[in-house]
């Protein structure tokens, strides 16, 4: 009970505890210094008599008894001392204070062995042990003062936004595991990131120089081999990841029943390159397939129109390029179905290219609106309509472009079983907007022909994702799944995503993905991450200090795990994130918040023994302006036949339209006549 009364009955007792030790040594004092005592004439018949009879207890026989005993007495009223806090104080003190006491208070029975005066000894021993009895008295006194619970020393509160997370390693055929350490209440733990279903989507963020490509993509690419899976890398930086996919196919090829070819689309090097045609025709089974090929060509290179879509300026230069390329699917069953043959084609004057599109009866309707402008006088209108086509397809029309699309080296079925595929595509940052629609096509197709059932286990990597377009990611995450199709995107920041696929796709994207991983990011991506990963019970303490007690409140209360501010502070190597589990095999710690660990040493030393990609055939520039020429005359030639079949059939439509006239001619005039007879 704190009632005043019991305060200050132990204060009392705390002082009687304390006389009785000064007591104790004031005795022994003039017992052991009796003579000087006796010199000095501080005795007396009365004190002698009193303290003899003590003297007889027994504890006074020699120096040692009567010393700890009066450490005994003042230990004991120390413990029931209160004094005021200080925060100053700290345990370094207070040692120091109590081992210098109490090596003086016992050393000072040396002082008895000093070749001196008996007077001088007694002043030197009784000093010694009063200084030292006052350090011990000091260093108890601040050992009551001392705050046991200190304050939290911990600014950042770093410790206590640890959590505990998954040390067990989780494997299966699909799995990518990346070792890793991380921190938990002071202590560092080896831990391990078990992405256990990858076809649930990754997504990677990092701003640059944060290692997604050193810390991640690589592993995904290494282990996704090693495991026998067919890979498309998209290689925004080329030949970064295609040199580390290329090496890891030798390495792994036995682990596979069919052995996969090793392609590379470069438009930069075409003697390290091979050729494909991304419009095959074989893969284009209906209009709708020309349809999705011009909108991601015509959104990749006017990426501003991918948030108008639907408005009449934007789907007019789709359709009409729809038309294009379904005509020339159809004409000689796609004998000329390429994009270069498909650009040439557009250049043509209008009045033959109505003429010749109207051809074919599925093309005709999407053409009507263009013819009905022409004939109607509306060049404006129609110039409007086709010219945001024909300007931007004209900035394709290169020879090394053209030579890259209009061969037929591989086909874009990477998974096929029987013909297993690892395909790279590099960009140059460099031509990112002309490279960057030619790829979103190649990407498009090829998804379409990858995410089919009864295929081969394949990955698709793709760094620095919002670099191309493709219209329909989301729904490949959420149905390439059960294809087996493991999708990896790579993202320096959402609000990159957001600006070029806009607010609404990039946010499907990014809510669709079932496994993250994020390094250092800034602004509303790392709010974002933070409310994701959660809340966790944390500790709070606060402490009141006044000048006779301490008062110390702790509780518990949810705050954020990984807060922003702390994703902005990552450094290369450390990532948080969140992993997402299969029913089978469950993962309680989902989330993480550690450095990935790589073994440099290893990694320099394997990528020094790296084979460079190999030389595909010597192209020379006449290989390539004879490609180039051969396209515009083929284009030319079909022009040119397809205009003389119309002209021919010219004369006899209009022979027939005339017999057609004077059968009606003569038909009305018998009506007449018949008209008249029934009046008379």
């Amino acid at each position: 009970m704190q009632t005043g009364e019991d305060t200050q009955g132990l204060r009392k007792i705390i002082d009687f505890t304390r006389l009785i030790s000064i007591f104790i040594l004031a005795i022994h004092f003039y017992i052991c210094c009796y003579q000087a005592f006796i010199s000095w004439h501080w005795t007396a018949m009365i004190t002698d008599r009193i303290i003899g009879n003590i003297a007889r207890v027994g504890l006074f026989n020699d120096l040692w008894k009567p010393k700890l005993a009066a450490l005994l007495f003042l230990i004991i009223s120390l413990t029931g001392v209160k004094g005021k806090k200080d925060e100053k104080i700290n345990y370094k003190s207070i040692v120091a204070y109590l081992l210098t006491g109490l090596l003086i208070y016992f050393i000072s029975t040396l002082s008895f062995y000093l070749p001196v005066s008996l007077q001088v000894i007694a002043i030197v021993y009784i000093a010694l042990t009063g200084i030292g009895y006052l350090l011990i008295l000091t260093g108890g006194t601040w050992l009551s003062r001392l705050l046991k619970d200190k304050l939290n020393k911990d600014i950042f509160n770093s410790e206590n936004e640890t959590f505990p997370q998954q040390e067990e390693l989780l494997e299966n055929e699909y799995s990518i595991n990346l070792p890793a350490k991380y921190r938990l209440k002071g202590r560092i733990r080896d831990s391990w990131i078990n992405f256990i279903n990858p076809f649930r989507g990754i997504l990677v963020a990092g701003t640059p120089g944060a290692g997604k490509s050193y810390f991640v993509i690589r592993h995904i690419i290494d282990q996704h081999i090693k495991k026998g899976f067919s890979m498309f890398v998209y290689d925004f930086k080329y030949d970064d990841l295609s040199k580390i996919a290329y090496n890891k196919l030798l390495m792994y090829k036995g682990n596979y029943k069919v052995k996969p070819a090793f392609y590379v689309i470069n438009f930069d090097d075409l003697n390290h390159t091979h050729r494909c045609n991304p419009l095959e025709p074989e893969a284009m089974t209906d209009i709708t397939d020309a349809t999705e090929a011009s909108r991601t060509i015509m959104l990749g290179l006017n990426r501003e129109w991918i948030k108008k879509q639907g408005e009449f300026f934007v789907e007019s230069p789709i359709n009409f390029l729809t038309a294009v390329i379904w005509y020339l699917r159809k004409y000689r069953d796609g004998k000329y179905c390429t994009l270069p043959h498909v650009i040439e084609l557009m250049q043509t004057d209008y009045e033959q290219l109505f003429s010749v599109l109207q051809e074919e009866e599925q093309v005709r309707v999407l053409i009507n609106p263009f013819i009905l402008a022409y004939n109607n006088n509306a060049k404006a209108q129609l110039e409007g309509q086709i010219a945001s086509a024909k300007i931007g397809l004209a900035r394709l029309a290169s020879p090394q472009l053209y030579y890259v699309l209009s061969g037929n080296d591989f086909t874009l079925d990477v998974n096929n079983p029987e013909e297993p595929k690892i395909v790279c595509m590099g960009n140059n940052p460099q031509k990112l907007q002309i490279y960057g629609a030619v790829l979103s096509l190649y990407i498009s197709r090829m998804i379409k022909l990858v995410n089919r059932k009864g295929q081969l286990k394949s990955s698709l990597v793709f760094d620095e994702f919002p670099t191309i377009f493709f219209n329909n990611m989301d729904s490949l995450i959420a149905t390439a799944r059960s294809n087996k199709v493991a999708t990896t995107l790579a993202v320096q920041d959402f609000s990159q995503l957001r600006k070029d696929y806009g607010a609404e796709q990039a946010d499907v994207i990014t809510g669709i993905v079932g496994n993250i991983i994020s390094g250092q990011v800034t602004g509303d991506t790392a709010k974002t991450l933070a409310d994701n990963f959660g809340k966790i019970v944390q500790d709070k303490n606060s402490m009141t200090i006044n000048s006779s007690d301490t008062s110390t409140t702790k509780a518990t209360q949810l705050d954020y795990a990984i807060p922003a501010s702390k994703i902005a502070a990552l450094s290369s190597g450390e990532f948080v994130g969140m992993v997402a589990d299969n029913p089978e095999q469950k993962i309680q710690l989902k989330l993480f918040h550690s450095e990935i660990q790589n073994d440099h040493e290893a990694i320099a030393k394997e990528e020094a023994g790296y084979k460079s990609i190999p030389l595909v055939e010597y192209v020379s520039p006449e290989d390539v302006e004879e490609n180039y020429q051969k396209i515009k005359t083929a284009i030319s030639m079909l022009i040119a036949e397809e205009m003389e079949k119309i002209e021919a059939r010219k004369p006899k439509e209009s022979t027939q339209t005339e017999d057609d006239e004077k059968k009606e001619k003569t038909k009305g005039e018998v009506e007449n006549n018949e008209e008249k007879d029934i009046s008379m």
